[in-house]
């Protein structure tokens, strides 16, 4: 599988590396087989360590957090939800040349939620169901929320919303995008106290067994905000009658729907300028949800 460059500044990574990493740091898993697993995931290359693990080693600088973020939140939010999460066992140490921290998780079976769920409207009853039980998680002891991450004001994004619109040019129509966009700008903000938010609920982070959502993984984006910031898989997964269940299950206001949609609809249009010519399944996917945010607004 040929690895494509999306970052200036990534790290590149390879089995050979990998290899020496595991036999140097954990020398009990030396013998065990290392294959790449093909991913449109940005920030991490992902290999698979024998039959039950695998390594996440970062791509780039902003990714190194991430691994301490779910070492320390994960084992404790799972308990509480019904889905499973990414398992922590251990950390590496930059070496070998490679530079960042990287880690070694329990390998979480399924595929990712583009076009895998056999029942739209069941996928919206699970999610909502697992969105509704991390909001519900206390908080004590969570990082304090900078602006500009994820469940923050939608207004810390709006430069960033509209520069991604004018490198876009005619590929999208960026009249209808900014217009939907200033709806959302528009709406109410959140007054509310914060809950947790996974910040990233894109089908790529959703696992499915045999038709059925099984897993929600990548928590780099888990935070304490704004529970509209998780409403974005109504225009990335659903659609029609499934995305007014998910609306329905999660009992969402008007002001929270267009902050929601706010938030599908930078995640599409700042990726797509940024992966137009690197990743072909992120443009994809943020080419659906712009289209599907397009066609709600216009409604």
């Amino acid at each position: 599988m040929a690895r494509v460059k999306m970052h200036a500044d990534e790290v590149e990574t390879d089995l050979a590396l990998v290899r020496r990493l595991v036999a140097g740091q954990f020398p009990h898993w030396a013998d065990l087989a290392i294959r790449l697993v093909p991913s449109y995931g940005t920030d991490h290359d992902i290999y698979r360590l024998g039959a039950d693990l695998v390594v996440r080693l970062p791509r780039i600088g902003w990714a190194t957090e991430q691994a301490a973020r779910e070492a320390e939140w994960l084992p404790r939010l799972a308990p509480h939800l019904p889905l499973a999460l990414p398992v922590p066992l251990v950390r590496g140490r930059p070496a070998e040349g490679y530079p960042f921290d990287w880690s070694v998780y329990e390998w979480l079976p399924g595929e990712n939620a583009n076009g895998t769920l056999a029942d739209l409207d069941q996928a919206a009853v699970d999610l909502a169901a697992f969105i509704t039980a991390l909001r519900g998680i206390d908080t004590t002891g969570a990082y304090p929320r900078k602006p500009g991450s994820r469940g923050s004001d939608l207004a810390d994004f709006d430069d960033g919303v509209r520069r991604s619109v004018a490198q876009l040019g005619d590929r999208v129509d960026g009249a209808a995008t900014l217009r939907a966009w200033q709806e959302s700008l528009d709406a109410p903000t959140w007054d509310g106290p914060g809950v947790w938010v996974h910040g990233d609920l894109l089908p790529g982070n959703l696992l499915v067994v045999a038709g059925r959502l099984s897993a929600v993984i990548d928590f780099g984006g888990l935070n304490v905000g704004d529970p509209a910031c998780d409403l974005q898989p109504a225009w990335n997964v659903f659609a029609g009658r499934s995305r007014e269940r998910f609306r329905t299950e999660l009992d969402v206001d008007d002001a929270s729907w267009l902050r929601g949609r706010g938030w599908a609809l930078l995640q599409a249009a700042n990726a797509l300028p940024y992966y137009w010519d690197t990743n072909p399944g992120i443009v994809r996917q943020a080419s659906r949800a712009l289209a599907e945010v397009l066609a709600d607004a216009t409604r």
